[in-house]
């Protein structure tokens, strides 16, 4: 999760050059305790490291070109007024196409004298200005103009890398489609090819190859032996019996490597019902151990509701997981119960325990259905997202939002939560109008603010995020 920020020093000549050398060592002091790598000119490059003349602006670019692979995003600051094309000519030359943030310092008004007043506020408008004349692409700080030492600069920080995180993340992945989506889903159809014009490809296996290539598996190999002491050693199994830990630990063996072969970020899986009567237990365990290990994994082949995973795992480098909207609660308006069978990663959850899938097994027997990740989700704030394709609009559709999980009275089976959501009944009505699906993707994290950004700016795709106003 390690985040590497190019770094352009604004400076424009008149103004005190003090201020440039002294505002740089803080920026680069900041980000290294913040963990943030930063690729910087250094003061033998040009005058104090910073940007200001189209010879400074091709030194940088040359830089940042050096480390095009390491750079997640740049990261303009304003110690004074600065050079409102250096930084932009920078950009260009460079070639990258990556998140950018201007942050600007601010003055003192007891230092308002010409050997020590910045005009940065003034100056970060004219950098703005350039972004847009050359068409790149940026975000700002939530206050016009920030103190670097401030926490609130580090929070902006923070979730700026997340943005980068997301928008370097979601581009030229691989996912997996394990079986086709259920017969009786409708709701998790979604267009291969718009993601493919996202850079997103969708790489299917049909179940029969992976029940066939599991089935060569003996019981006795040691890959499967430790494969089912890993799942003990994950999950309490008590009254599980030994052949279906057996038959899932085949199962996620194989999975493993068709991930590893095929270089895949996350899968997902069908379950209702081939897995249960062809192959005599569910994956919601193995999918729940690739979830918790940061290999996301999601029901019913959603392929989308596995984006919003990822979005969320990539923002806040914690499992996620997908979940139904599923019932109200009592008559509160703003609360609401989500709910799988479940594949919910163990960290989210409070003493969980494997068990069959209760849904299921009135059709295809109890004994064909062990392999459920049982447990409530601990209390705590969370972030939801869901990525949709629209074939109406031919583009890529989205929301997200924030909410928290409560401790209120609730006995049921599977994974599950009692989830408080300001104006929920508004978010219900804006997922049914505008035909999203059931599947939503949470997240132990207060990230939404970087999902927007990095979907809307950085992705183009279109997003709502429900926690603004609300």
């Amino acid at each position: 999760m390690k985040t590497t920020l190019g770094v352009i020093v604004a400076n424009r000549g008149f103004f005190p050059d003090h201020l440039a050398d002294t505002g740089r060592q803080q920026i680069l002091s900041l980000l290294e305790s913040e963990g943030i790598k930063a690729i910087a000119l250094s003061p033998d490059s040009t005058p104090f490291g910073t940007t200001v003349t189209y010879e400074d602006s091709k030194k940088c670019a040359e830089l940042f070109k050096a480390h095009r692979e390491e750079i997640d995003g740049i990261l303009i600051t304003h110690p004074n007024f600065g050079e409102e094309r250096g930084a932009v000519d920078a950009i260009r030359l460079s070639g990258l196409n990556v998140p950018v943030l201007v942050q600007a310092f601010p003055d003192d008004p007891n230092k308002m004298d010409i050997a020590n007043r910045r005009d940065s506020f003034c100056g970060k408008i004219s950098m703005c200005n350039n972004l847009r004349q050359y068409g790149i692409r940026f975000s700002l700080t939530r206050s016009h103009t920030v103190n670097p030492l401030s926490e609130e600069f580090k929070e902006d920080l923070r979730w700026f890398a997340a943005v980068c995180r997301i928008a370097k993340g979601m581009k030229n992945i691989r996912i997996g489609a394990i079986g086709a989506r259920p017969a009786a889903f409708n709701t998790v159809r979604f267009s291969e090819k718009l993601l493919e014009q996202a850079n997103i490809s969708v790489e299917p296996i049909d179940l029969s190859e992976i029940f066939g290539r599991a089935e060569k598996l003996k019981d006795e190999d040691p890959n499967v032996k430790e494969k089912v002491e890993n799942i003990k050693a994950y999950v309490n199994t008590a009254g599980i019996s030994e052949e279906a830990l057996v038959r899932m630990a085949k199962f996620g063996l194989v999975v493993d490597e068709w991930i590893k072969e095929q270089e895949l970020v996350g899968t997902a899986i069908q379950c209702w019902t081939s897995m249960e009567e062809f192959f005599g237990v569910v994956p919601c365990t193995i999918m729940s151990m690739m979830s918790n290990s940061l290999i996301p994994s999601a029901c019913e082949v959603d392929i989308p509701g596995l984006l919003g995973m990822y979005a969320l795992q990539l923002a806040s480098g914690r499992p996620s997981a997908l979940l139904d909207w599923n019932n109200n609660y009592s008559d509160d308006p703003d609360k609401t119960v989500l709910f799988h069978c479940s594949s919910l990663p163990v960290s989210i959850l409070n003493d969980p325990y494997m068990d069959y899938q209760a849904i299921v097994a009135g059709s295809v027997g109890k004994e064909n259905t062990y392999g459920t990740v049982n447990g409530r989700i601990k209390p705590g704030p969370f972030t939801f997202a869901r990525v949709s394709t629209s074939d109406e609009t031919g583009t890529i559709i989205a929301y997200t939002g924030e909410g928290e999980f409560t401790d209120d009275p609730l006995e049921t089976f599977g994974g599950y939560g009692v989830a408080k959501i300001p104006g929920l009944q508004d978010l219900m009505k804006f997922i049914c109008f505008n035909g999203f699906e059931h599947h939503v993707a949470v997240n132990m994290s207060k990230t939404s603010r970087a999902i927007e950004e990095a979907f809307d700016k950085y992705l183009g795709w279109d997003v709502y995020n429900h926690s603004n106003g609300c």
